[in-house]
């Protein structure tokens, strides 16, 4: 974990007055940052050791929704307390903010006896630990493509979201001269996120009107599941301080492009060795990264509600839009579900491009090392790769819709094997609430389509 302060430096920090506040985060299931603002002075005096949250943030939906039927928390037990554990190697300026610092928690138990088994964190530490006791460290990246509109977030919220307006006309993919007319929100993005200790590669334009994409430096899996949080979720903030809404919905118009969060992998041995390249095998891919990517391919369903976590998710899933329908790998070719890049190399590595933007990294990158591990245990065959179009020639398919996938994570062995029942029965009814909430709506589709002519 890779922050950029000590707590001594804060304490100076603090004396100075250059910092006054921190934020104490959890990472909830949907990703998103959690927690409690500190005067800094007093987080250097004792909140630096522990603070507490209720314990319905792992148990609700985007809306803060108390959602019926979760056995780790009710109204009937009550909607006790988790203690919120900062972890200081996270401790980081928020330089987009004034005076302010950030540190990740883990959850723990009200005594900080444990990890709650189904935080995202922890579940990210246990996949972790797994492949230490094996001889590897899980190496990882993402990309984070999101758009950004015209109007602010209250603006959209107030109009319905009806009439929005991306911040460009056209597609703005590698464009310079329309992405340099969004510069005022990514050049803050970019240093801002640089300063406060995430290794920000670049940004260039996306395949759609209005659309960004962000890199970020690969690191463990850990460092790169928190590195993603903190960038989207000071995306949303520099957006909204400049009078701009910025959406990580995968796919907010069904004739526009949607947004992807491609997660790239490898393992590396403890001593800092690519594992996945070997130079006497083809495409320089060596038998553990065969087994590991097999594995991907064969869990794929099991794991993809860790990956598309909610009804939109599947709308992306659309031929000839650089999103996979097809689970099926191949050499440098984007129409497939799994991408190996830089063949041949020291940096080859397996690239996952089914999870939208709307993923939570820890959950996501999670459920790709448990499948990884179980193909490298399994000796998994990943067969040949899939040559020229993923979209016609494979049947394939990767789950078309949130059902689909909550079925097969409910009946994976594997996962239930690798992170337990209780955490696998969690995230199943996370997944079917949203499945519930979503069918007991009216859209305006329903309405368009059948008003006068049904």
């Amino acid at each position: 974990m890779s922050g950029n302060l000590t707590l001594e430096e804060l304490g100076a920090l603090s004396a100075s007055g250059e910092i006054d506040t921190v934020l104490a985060c959890i990472v909830d299931m949907q990703g998103r940052l959690m927690g409690k603002r500190f005067l800094a002075q007093h987080f250097v005096d004792s909140a630096w050791e522990e603070t507490h949250c209720c314990n319905y943030l792992l148990a609700t939906d985007l809306e803060m929704h108390t959602v019926e039927g979760y056995a780790s928390t009710s109204w009937s037990a009550g909607y006790g307390d988790y203690l919120m554990k900062p972890d200081l190697t996270t401790l980081r300026k928020a330089a987009w903010l004034e005076g302010t610092a950030l540190v990740i928690c883990d959850v723990m138990d009200h005594h900080g006896h444990h990890d709650i088994a189904h935080s995202p964190r922890g579940m990210l530490k246990k996949q972790i630990a797994r492949l230490a006791e094996m001889g590897f460290e899980a190496v990882s990246a993402t990309e984070l493509e999101f758009f950004i509109f015209e109007q602010s977030f209250d603006e959209l919220a107030k109009s319905g979201y009806r009439d929005l307006t991306p911040i460009s006309r056209y597609n703005e993919d590698y464009h310079i001269l329309q992405t340099t007319k969004e510069e005022g929100v990514m050049r803050t993005m970019r240093n801002t996120l640089y300063a406060s200790g995430i290794p920000i590669e670049g940004s260039k334009g996306e395949a759609e009107t209005g659309q960004e994409e962000l890199n970020i430096r690969y690191g463990s899996a850990m460092d790169a599941a928190e590195n993603h949080t903190v960038a989207k979720h000071a995306a949303k903030e520099i957006g909204w301080q400049q009078g701009h809404a910025v959406s990580f919905l995968p796919k907010w118009r069904h004739d526009k492009v949607g947004s992807a969060s491609h997660v790239h992998q490898s393992l590396w041995t403890k001593d800092g060795v690519p594992a996945f390249y070997d130079p006497e095998a083809e495409l320089g891919m060596s038998e553990l990264a065969r087994h590991y990517l097999g594995g991907l391919l064969k869990y794929a369903d099991d794991i993809t509600v860790f990956l598309a976590p909610y009804v939109n998710s599947y709308k992306r899933f659309q031929k000839g839009s650089f999103a996979p329908t097809a689970k099926v790998w191949s050499v440098d070719n984007r129409t497939a579900a799994f991408r190996l890049c830089g063949d041949g190399s020291k940096a080859v590595r397996v690239e996952c491009r089914v999870p939208g933007a709307d993923m939570n990294p820890y959950l996501a990158i999670a459920a790709m090392l448990a499948a990884g591990i179980k193909g490298i245990e399994e000796k998994c065959d990943p067969g040949a790769p899939l040559t020229g179009d993923a979209y016609e020639n494979s049947n394939e398919e990767i789950p078309t819709t949130l059902k689909g996938a909550t079925e097969a994570l409910r009946g994976s062995k594997m996962l239930r094997d690798a992170m337990g029942d209780d955490v696998i029965d969690h995230y199943v009814r996370m997944a079917e609430w949203e499945q519930e909430a979503f069918e007991a709506v009216v859209t305006d589709w329903e309405i368009a389509r059948g008003f006068e002519r049904a």
